[in-house]
């Protein structure tokens, strides 16, 4: 079973490696917002294979929170980033 973990947080891994180039190369803002939203869920994905491999379920308040917090912000920069592009 510690395979599968490995293997899954590899892919994490590499997942959040070409979120973050996203997020330095991005050519729009938009581009940027939904990388950053993308590593804020490849975060939690992480932390909820840490919370599965050592069957600790404290951190899932955490994990919601985060979630959470990361939904509204990606979606209150998208909607700013939109609002500025319309007015110029």
């Amino acid at each position: 079973m510690g395979v599968v973990f490995a293997v899954v947080l590899a892919m994490v891994g590499v997942s959040a490696a070409l979120a973050l180039y996203r997020l330095l190369r991005g050519p729009t803002t938009l581009d940027r917002i939904v990388a950053l939203d993308v590593v804020v869920v490849l975060t939690v994905v992480a932390a909820g294979v840490y919370v599965a491999y050592y069957r600790d379920g404290s951190n899932i308040p955490l994990l919601a929170a985060v979630a959470l917090v990361g939904f509204v912000g990606s979606t209150a920069a998208a909607r700013l980033a939109v609002r500025r592009e319309r007015h110029r």
